[in-house]
């Protein structure tokens, strides 16, 4: 039986079970546990020196108020990039080409950042609604333009990230497909095939990491503009 190529992107499912909540914590057992030692092995020294760097890397636009975000953004950060390099992994699932998952991540974090701003400074954030110098003719649809793009925001951070992640996993099932396919048919060209199959998977290692990043980072730019 021929199955299809979006089947990979059905959530799992043992005697139904959803276990969609199982592929979310499971990763978290892959990084070592920081001890209280002066003393740490080599794997907890790159990995405290990766988060310091990331951290201060994220923070450095943010001003002293913002920097109460550095566990949220940071262990967000780690999350995606788990999650999305284990999903490269063969006969494993990814949660993040899940839209709802996205959603669920990008709708309360953006939400937060625009309390925190109507709290804190509420001119300053309505402000944002209108570019300064604007004709007065132009005020009412600049207005309603800047609210659709503002209520956009989540829906673009969930959107972008499952699309990337799709089409990744999709590229790699279909010429992975072609090169077995074509194998016994024209060896040479699935060799041809089976190279650009092993550079578009090294490209999607990247495209893992830098989604994450780029997810991480609108947020910090959306936290910097009500702070």
């Amino acid at each position: 039986m021929t199955l299809s190529f979006f089947d990979q992107f059905m959530s799992p499912s043992f005697l139904g079970i959803p276990l969609m909540a199982l592929a979310l914590s499971l990763p978290w057992i892959l990084f070592p546990t920081p001890s209280a030692r002066w003393l740490n092995n080599r794997l907890i020294t790159l990995q405290n020196w990766f988060i310091n760097r990331f951290t201060q890397q994220l923070l450095l636009p943010l001003n002293l108020g913002g920097h109460k975000w550095a566990l949220i953004l940071t262990s967000l950060m780690l999350f995606l990039i788990t999650l999305n390099m284990l999903g490269l992994l063969p006969y494993t699932f990814t949660p993040t080409t899940q839209l709802s998952l996205n959603m669920g991540l990008a709708v309360p974090l953006w939400l937060a950042t625009v309390i925190i701003g109507m709290r804190n400074q509420p001119t300053v954030a309505l402000g944002h609604l209108l570019p300064e110098g604007t004709p007065t003719l132009l005020i009412p649809v600049l207005i309603i333009i800047e609210t659709i793009s503002l209520f956009i925001r989540p829906l673009a951070l969930g959107v972008r990230l499952t699309a990337n992640l799709t089409a990744g996993h999709l590229l790699i099932q279909l010429i992975a497909t072609a090169a077995f396919v074509l194998l016994p048919l024209m060896p040479t060209v699935a060799l041809l095939t089976a190279t650009l199959l092993f550079l578009l998977t090294l490209l999607e290692v990247a495209v893992a990491m830098i989604q994450a990043y780029v997810f991480v980072l609108l947020l910090s730019l959306y936290l910097q503009e009500n702070v």
